[in-house]
C-alpha cells in the first residue's frame, strides 16, 4: 500500500506551474492578484531607485553652483523660467519672489522675507509630494499582500479536505497537492510583501533625507536674503 501511494505521489506534477494549473479557480485569481502586485511593486521600486539617485546628483550639482560665489541673479537667469531639478525649482521660486517684491522705485514690498519662505515652502511641498508618489502602493502591498495569500491558502485547503471527503481517501496521493496548492498562495503573498515591506523602509527614509536637504537649503537660501534686506 505505502508503494503504491509513494508511485501515485511521484506520478504529480508538484511545479509551479503544476500547482497553478491544478488550483481552484479562486486561488488562481488570488495567485494572478499577487504576481501582478509583486511586479507593481518592483516597477515601483525601480523608477524611486533611479529618481532618487538623479534627485541627489541634481542636488549635488545645484550646491556646488550656488556655493561657487556666482552673483545669485546670474544663477537665477542661468537656470531660465523652467527649473530642470528640483533644487532649481525651490531656489527659481525663491528668487522670483524676491524679484517681484521689488517696486518700480527699488525699494521692497513690506512682508518680502514671508512670501519668500512661502514660495519655496510650496515649492519644497510639491517636490516632496512627487518624491513620495507611489510609496503608499509599497505599503499597501506589503501589509495587504500576506493576507491575500492567507485567504487562498484557507480557500485552497478548505477544497482540498472536501476532495478528501468526497474521495474517502486520506493517503499521499490525494492529500498532498491540495495542501501544495494551498501553501504556494502564502508563499506568493510573502514574495510579494516582503521586498515591498522592505524597499518602503529604505525609500521612506531616502525620501526624508533628500526633503530634509532641500528644507536646509531653503533655510539657508532664505537666510542669504534676509541679510540683504537688512543691508
Amino acid at each position: 500500500m505505502e508503494t503504491e501511494t509513494l508511485a501515485l505521489a511521484q506520478e504529480i506534477d508538484f511545479s509551479l506551474w503544476g500547482l497553478f494549473a491544478r488550483a481552484t479557480i479562486t486561488v488562481k485569481l488570488v495567485m494572478i492578484s499577487l504576481i501582478i502586485a509583486s511586479f507593481w511593486s518592483w516597477a515601483i521600486i525601480v523608477q524611486k531607485l533611479i529618481q532618487y539617485r538623479a534627485a541627489r546628483s541634481e542636488a549635488t550639482r545645484f550646491d556646488r553652483a550656488f556655493w561657487s560665489g556666482e552673483p545669485l541673479d546670474g544663477l537665477y537667469d542661468g537656470i531660465g523660467a523652467d527649473p530642470s531639478g528640483s533644487s532649481e525649482s525651490i531656489f527659481a521660486s525663491g528668487m522670483t519672489e524676491w524679484r517681484r517684491s521689488h517696486r518700480d522705485d527699488g525699494g521692497l514690498i513690506p512682508g518680502a522675507t514671508s512670501r519668500i519662505d512661502r514660495s519655496m515652502d510650496v515649492a519644497i511641498t510639491k517636490e516632496a509630494e512627487r518624491l513620495q508618489k507611489g510609496l503608499p502602493v509599497l505599503a499597501t502591498v506589503g501589509s495587504v499582500a500576506p493576507f491575500v495569500g492567507l485567504f487562498g491558502t484557507v480557500f485552497g485547503i478548505m477544497n482540498a479536505f472536501i476532495e478528501i471527503a468526497a474521495q474517502q481517501n486520506t493517503n499521499l496521493a490525494v492529500v498532498a497537492p491540495g495542501i501544495a496548492e494551498a501553501l504556494l498562495a502564502t508563499g506568493m503573498g510573502l514574495m510579494a510583501a516582503i521586498p515591498a515591506v522592505v524597499f518602503y523602509n529604505k525609500l521612506s527614509a531616502d525620501s526624508d533625507r533628500i526633503i530634509g536637504g532641500y528644507e536646509a537649503f531653503s533655510d539657508e537660501f532664505a537666510t542669504i536674503l534676509s541679510r540683504q534686506l537688512d543691508a
